[in-house]
């Protein structure tokens, strides 16, 4: 019987729903949490108001957790998003497709006094072992 999305998919959460007028990195996401290291892993950014300034988003991957660099773009499925007032309430998706065990996501923000309201999780698919395991 092939395994439904809740027994095929974990969600973590990488930045916290906040406002936000400043720089930001995401906390870490393992891909091989609880040893079902998931093969597959989508960054979904979820963008509220964002009032003033340009908010930049990257996806981060790294092997050992602690030593962070931008994800190749030839890893990435679609646009990290630069967001503004005119491109705010928006749910951005970024299928990522490289191999490091780590990713999170970080945010850059320039021209902010009021910022913007957002969040980013990592939706992880495809474990070598399943089903998935909560909690």
């Amino acid at each position: 019987m092939p395994l439904n999305p809740y027994d095929n998919a974990l969600v973590r959460r990488t930045l916290a729903p906040a406002a936000r007028t400043a720089a930001a990195n995401g906390t870490t996401v393992d891909r091989a949490a609880g040893g079902a290291r998931y093969q597959d892993a989508v960054v979904v950014i979820d963008t509220g108001v964002v009032t003033d300034g340009t908010h930049t988003f990257t996806v981060q991957e790294s092997a050992d957790g602690s030593s962070w660099a931008a994800a190749a773009d030839a890893d990435l499925q679609g646009a990290e998003p630069a967001v503004t007032s005119s491109t705010d309430d928006v749910v951005y998706e970024i299928g990522y497709t490289g191999a490091a065990r780590y990713l999170r996501v970080a945010v850059a923000v320039s021209g902010a006094t009021t910022g913007g309201v957002y969040s980013a999780a990592v939706v992880l698919s495809n474990a070598r072992r399943g089903p998935v395991e909560r909690g």
